[in-house]
Protein backbone atom coordinates (compact mmCIF):
# COMPACT_ATOMS: atom_id res chain seq x y z
CA UNK A 1 0.00 0.00 0.00
CA UNK A 2 1.67 3.18 -0.98
CA UNK A 3 1.61 6.55 1.57
CA UNK A 4 -0.93 8.83 1.37
CA UNK A 5 1.14 12.02 1.43
CA UNK A 6 -0.58 14.87 2.90
CA UNK A 7 -0.25 18.58 1.20
CA UNK A 8 0.59 21.38 3.67
CA UNK A 9 -1.24 24.25 3.79
CA UNK A 10 0.28 27.44 2.63
CA UNK A 11 -0.54 29.26 5.70
CA UNK A 12 1.62 26.28 7.60
CA UNK A 13 4.71 26.54 5.74
CA UNK A 14 7.25 28.00 7.36
CA UNK A 15 9.06 31.17 6.32
CA UNK A 16 10.87 31.02 2.96
CA UNK A 17 14.86 30.74 2.88
CA UNK A 18 15.22 34.05 1.23
CA UNK A 19 13.07 36.21 3.23
CA UNK A 20 14.60 34.88 6.41
CA UNK A 21 18.23 35.51 5.01
CA UNK A 22 17.12 38.83 4.04
CA UNK A 23 15.07 39.30 7.56
CA UNK A 24 18.33 38.24 9.57
CA UNK A 25 21.08 40.48 7.25
CA UNK A 26 18.26 43.70 8.32
CA UNK A 27 18.51 42.51 11.66
CA UNK A 28 22.68 42.61 11.19
CA UNK A 29 23.11 45.77 10.03
CA UNK A 30 20.39 47.53 11.99
CA UNK A 31 22.50 46.25 15.34
CA UNK A 32 25.74 47.24 13.59
CA UNK A 33 24.27 50.79 12.94
CA UNK A 34 23.36 51.04 16.58
CA UNK A 35 27.22 49.71 17.51
CA UNK A 36 28.59 52.60 15.34
CA UNK A 37 25.97 55.17 16.97
CA UNK A 38 27.44 54.15 19.85
CA UNK A 39 31.23 54.11 19.58
CA UNK A 40 30.20 58.01 17.85
CA UNK A 41 28.83 59.18 20.92
CA UNK A 42 31.68 57.37 22.99
CA UNK A 43 33.80 59.46 21.14
CA UNK A 44 32.04 62.83 20.53
CA UNK A 45 29.78 63.46 23.72
CA UNK A 46 32.03 65.59 26.03
CA UNK A 47 32.45 65.79 28.90
CA UNK A 48 33.65 62.11 29.36
CA UNK A 49 31.68 60.33 32.54
CA UNK A 50 29.96 57.20 33.14
CA UNK A 51 28.08 57.24 29.99
CA UNK A 52 31.04 56.90 27.90
CA UNK A 53 31.85 53.75 29.81
CA UNK A 54 28.66 52.49 28.69
CA UNK A 55 28.70 53.50 24.80
CA UNK A 56 32.01 52.15 24.59
CA UNK A 57 30.87 48.73 26.61
CA UNK A 58 28.07 48.31 24.25
CA UNK A 59 29.97 49.50 21.01
CA UNK A 60 32.67 46.47 22.36
CA UNK A 61 29.74 44.22 22.90
CA UNK A 62 27.27 44.53 20.17
CA UNK A 63 28.93 43.07 17.36
CA UNK A 64 29.25 39.59 19.56
CA UNK A 65 24.73 40.42 19.70
CA UNK A 66 24.35 41.04 15.88
CA UNK A 67 26.56 37.61 14.86
CA UNK A 68 24.14 35.68 17.67
CA UNK A 69 20.90 37.06 16.70
CA UNK A 70 21.65 36.54 13.02
CA UNK A 71 22.20 33.47 13.16
CA UNK A 72 19.64 32.56 15.79
CA UNK A 73 16.89 32.67 12.50
CA UNK A 74 13.55 33.98 12.82
CA UNK A 75 12.00 31.51 14.20
CA UNK A 76 13.29 29.18 16.87
CA UNK A 77 9.78 27.39 17.11
CA UNK A 78 8.76 24.42 14.38
CA UNK A 79 5.58 24.62 12.94
CA UNK A 80 3.34 21.64 11.87
CA UNK A 81 2.19 21.14 8.68
CA UNK A 82 -1.49 21.23 8.01
CA UNK A 83 -3.34 19.50 5.44
CA UNK A 84 -5.61 21.22 3.46
CA UNK A 85 -7.76 18.48 2.68
CA UNK A 86 -9.09 18.65 6.35
CA UNK A 87 -12.68 18.84 6.82
CA UNK A 88 -15.32 20.57 9.11
CA UNK A 89 -18.35 19.25 9.93
CA UNK A 90 -21.17 21.18 8.96
CA UNK A 91 -24.28 21.67 10.66
CA UNK A 92 -27.07 20.63 9.31
CA UNK A 93 -29.28 22.47 7.31
CA UNK A 94 -32.44 23.87 8.84
CA UNK A 95 -35.74 22.83 7.92
CA UNK A 96 -37.76 24.39 5.40
CA UNK A 97 -41.67 25.75 6.56
CA UNK A 98 -43.97 25.01 3.96
CA UNK A 99 -43.97 23.94 0.24
CA UNK A 100 -41.03 25.44 -1.44
CA UNK A 101 -41.10 27.35 -4.99
CA UNK A 102 -39.17 25.57 -7.60
CA UNK A 103 -36.12 28.20 -8.73
CA UNK A 104 -36.65 30.21 -11.66
CA UNK A 105 -34.64 29.37 -14.42
CA UNK A 106 -33.53 31.79 -16.76
CA UNK A 107 -32.67 29.88 -20.16
CA UNK A 108 -30.85 32.07 -23.08
CA UNK A 109 -31.14 30.20 -26.55
CA UNK A 110 -28.61 31.40 -28.92
CA UNK A 111 -27.91 30.34 -32.92
CA UNK A 112 -27.16 32.31 -35.66
CA UNK A 113 -29.95 33.96 -37.70
CA UNK A 114 -29.14 34.72 -41.08
CA UNK A 115 -32.08 36.33 -43.54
Amino acid sequence: MKNAREVPAVTSLPQSPRDESDHRVRRYALTMSIRIVCFGLMVLVQPYGWYTWVFGISAAVLPYIAVVFANAGSDSTETAAESPRRELDAPAPAPLDGPTAPPQVITIHEGRRDR
